[in-house]
């Protein structure tokens, strides 16, 4: 009988909650914290034995420690929280008598109807702003690079914060909207730079650098603070 896989992970400040998963596309059992949930995500090769998986795991837990001691607070988008937009701080204010979804207003985000659909209607104001402000630099950044993109999609992505399809299909992290305007410009840039440019070598970032200066303060920002983006909401 195969034993069952450990579903929490003993730490020296409490316990993990691990997730396992199984890939037709993993080569080799990997290990990774999911900053949105806090959860420990092994994942195995169709053939790997749980055994591997148990082992990687069990072989890191300091690692794992270190990376969830890292992670930023969660913010849930409560009536009174404060989230980035632009990265400008706005404070969630509730205003369920008023009409009209969700709107910005002196540096608040003004959000109606009852208190149970207040985070979607957050969730539904900021994946709006999201693609409006992304198609916007999209199209500038095409028209400079001399390409048309098939089309922008903005999804809820926890690894990837933009990619382009072989059919030039763009798509984006709505929770981008929450980064600094320059991250934005940068992720855009990057993503029309991989139309034509389907690899990350030389003619690439020589494009990249064509659509975009803040290429170099946009990584740092995103490898530093990214995760922060992660745990809003």
């Amino acid at each position: 009988m195969i034993a069952p896989l450990p579903e929490t992970l003993d730490l020296p400040n409490g316990t993990a909650r691990v997730e396992w998963r199984r890939s037709s596309r993993a080569r080799r059992v990997s290990l990774r914290v999911d900053p949105r949930g806090g959860a420990v995500v092994v994942t195995l090769p169709m053939k790997a034995s749980n055994r591997s998986g148990v082992a990687l795991l069990m072989s890191h837990v300091d690692w794992v420690a270190d990376r969830l001691a890292a992670l930023p607070d969660a913010v849930p988008f409560a009536d009174g929280a404060t989230i980035p937009i632009g990265g400008e701080p706005h404070r969630i204010r509730h205003v369920p008598a008023a009409r009209g979804g969700a709107w910005i207003l002196d540096g608040e985000l003004h959000v109606t109807g009852a208190p149970e659909f207040l985070r979607r209607r957050v969730v539904d104001f900021l994946r709006a702003e999201a693609r409006r402000r992304l198609v916007a630099l999209v199209a500038v950044k095409a028209a400079l690079a001399g390409v048309t993109p098939k089309r922008v999609l903005v999804k809820d992505t926890s690894s990837r914060w933009g990619s382009c399809a072989s059919d030039k299909t763009l798509s984006f992290s709505w929770r981008l909207v929450m980064a600094p305007t320059w991250v934005q410009d940068y992720v855009a840039a990057h993503e029309v730079a991989h139309i034509g440019n389907m690899h990350h070598g030389p003619p690439f970032w020589a494009q990249v650098e064509r659509l975009t200066p803040h290429t170099k303060a946009a990584i740092a920002w995103l490898r530093r603070d990214g995760a922060s983006l992660q745990r809003m909401g």
